[in-house]
């Protein structure tokens, strides 16, 4: 358990970060849904559980998580099995179990318990590089959770789980031709993902964002109007709660998935070069944890963490530029969502963990 000479080794800076991150969006959703909303209050409330939830990830030893790594992935996954079986749909998606008080998305969970496992099941290997076989049980690892997810349907949250198998594998000692040849596959294999794999609603996605004006008030609508909200802001933007797209309701969803884009619009350029250089400060804070980790198992699973979160921070705001095509991706620590809140200030509970103890036996 906690041990209170180790708070003198917390990273207070990154911790510092994180939380204005989290602020700026309760600002922002308070701006989006027009005040105290519903969505606010929860916003308000999952922070505080978040923190919660990663003080808890700083006071127990991240060895001993990791050591108890295999109960927590199979939680989660059996959490995910339920989600499949009893979960709420909405929006034509069964993603969450309705446990009354709130909504538990267990997806959101599902990274930090991968990493967890993944650090424990590499960090141990011996060998320069992990062995075929070790490299079959984590694509197994990571396959699991990832076709519950995508079952659900949500390929977003399917899809990063992908850059935690590629970090964690990466630093392992996995072979660059091995990246290649994953590379290829991909490639070969994507015409057949077109033709089986995907569903309608998906490839849409992908055709109205290389012409979004061919379906200017259907598929292209999210794409286009998040490109206006961007553009609209300028220098400093129109101020806060003075937006236009976001305020009338003109781009969808601004609370979540395009809340970015409002940012823009409100506080401008300036205003993005902030928000841009606090993610930049907590995954290059992050980075510094993981090259300081006393141990492997504590490098892998800070670069599993962080490999998530990094990869849905880029692609939600190139997304909200319009360089992407549209996808359920949240912004972490800025879009509203509750489950979301809770994991991403757990993971960093974790990232916090492994610095604090780099000098303990």
């Amino acid at each position: 358990m906690f041990e209170r000479r180790l708070s003198t080794h917390l990273d207070w800076p990154l911790l510092a970060a994180v939380i204005a991150v989290a602020l700026l969006g309760i600002a922002m959703i308070y701006s989006t849904t027009g005040g105290a909303s519903r969505e606010y209050w929860t916003q308000i409330y999952a922070v505080v559980l978040g923190l919660g939830a990663m003080a808890v990830c700083v006071a127990v030893d991240y060895r001993t998580l990791v050591d108890k790594a295999h109960w927590i992935y199979l939680g989660v996954v059996i959490l995910l099995l339920a989600v499949l079986l009893f979960g709420a749909v909405r929006g034509g998606s069964q993603r969450w179990l309705d446990l009354g008080v709130f909504n538990l998305q267990p997806s959101e969970f599902a990274k930090a318990a991968l990493a967890l496992l993944l650090a424990k099941q590499l960090g141990d290997v011996r060998r320069s590089s992990p062995s075929s076989q070790d490299l079959f049980v984590a694509a197994a690892l990571a396959v699991v959770p990832l076709l519950l997810i995508a079952r659900e349907p949500d390929l977003g949250t399917a899809v990063t789980l992908l850059p935690v198998l590629g970090a964690v594998v990466f630093a392992a000692g996995l072979p660059v031709r091995y990246l290649g040849i994953a590379v290829l596959i991909a490639v070969v294999s994507a015409p057949v993902a077109w033709m089986f794999a995907l569903k309608d609603y998906q490839k849409s996605r992908i055709v109205t964002f290389l012409d979004p004006e061919q379906d200017a008030r259907g598929a292209g609508y999210q794409q286009i109007q998040a490109r206006i909200t961007v553009g609209s802001g300028g220098v400093i933007g129109k101020g806060f709660m003075k937006g236009t797209q976001g305020q009338l309701r003109f781009l969808p969803v601004a609370h979540n998935d395009f809340i970015f884009s409002v940012l823009a619009e409100e506080q401008g350029f300036a205003g993005v070069v902030v928000a841009l250089a606090l993610y930049l400060f907590v995954i290059s804070r992050a980075l510094d944890a993981a090259r300081l980790s006393k141990d492997r198992v504590g490098a892998y699973l800070v670069l599993g963490v962080l490999a998530s979160f990094t990869f849905q921070v880029l692609y939600n705001i190139t997304m909200s530029a319009g360089l992407a095509p549209v996808k359920g991706l949240t912004l972490p620590l800025l879009s509203y969502g509750g489950s979301s809140m809770i994991a991403t200030l757990a993971g960093f509970g974790l990232i916090l963990n492994v610095r604090m103890r780099r000098f303990t036996n």
